[in-house]
């Protein structure tokens, strides 16, 4: 009997951007828009929000191959009301050269927990590029919502309380908001184990 080893481990690699993100690519015969490229139509109930931001590795440098999705649910707290015209997922590419990304959005409602209690309004990212064996989860919440982090039962496992803070996004103006995520270093973002 031979014995089976186990393969290498494989990372998102140059080609994920054909396959996920093919217009961004310059390859525009295969669907009219990327997928998860608008979350929301004119009908959309909710305030319209903007997200940037970058994703960095422990140097400082930014990913410029990096692709970023969210989950969120809508402005009512509930998750799957496509009948409004919101998807509740998005998918970026990071700019070639800043790997900045940007979605157009709606800030979400705060969400009923398996616990019972509420989950702040907050939105999923999910990360994946070269060097990424397993995509990474964290969330980004809203600087404005002071109050309702404090019950977040999320929030609340994180057990070092300062790094709580690499979850806020910086609100730049009205609508519009930063978040940076940071995968080493001083700044490293606090990831989910989901």
């Amino acid at each position: 009997m031979s014995k089976l080893f186990e393969s290498a481990s494989q990372t998102a690699g140059p080609y994920v951007h054909i396959g996920c993100v093919p217009n961004f690519c310059g390859i525009s015969d295969v669907y009219p828009s990327d997928l998860g490229e608008r979350m929301v139509t004119d009908a959309t109930p909710g305030e319209r929000i903007s997200i940037t931001g970058a994703v960095y590795d422990g140097t400082g440098a930014p990913l410029k191959d990096v692709l970023v999705e969210i989950w969120q649910a809508n402005s009512d707290g509930h998750y799957g009301n496509e009948a409004s015209g919101f998807t509740g997922w998005g998918r970026q590419a990071g700019h070639g050269e800043t790997g900045i990304w940007q979605f157009g959005t709606i800030k979400p409602g705060p969400v009923a927990h398996a616990s019972g209690h509420l989950m702040a309004p907050h939105i999923t990212f999910w990360i994946v590029a070269r060097g990424i064996n397993i995509g990474l989860h964290t969330r980004m919440y809203f600087p404005e919502d002071t109050a309702a982090h404090a019950d977040d039962p999320v929030l609340a496992l994180i057990e070092h309380k300062p790094r709580i803070a690499t979850l806020l996004a910086s609100r730049e103006y009205d609508g519009m908001y930063h978040f940076n995520i940071h995968l080493q270093g001083p700044q490293e973002t606090v990831f989910f184990d989901v």
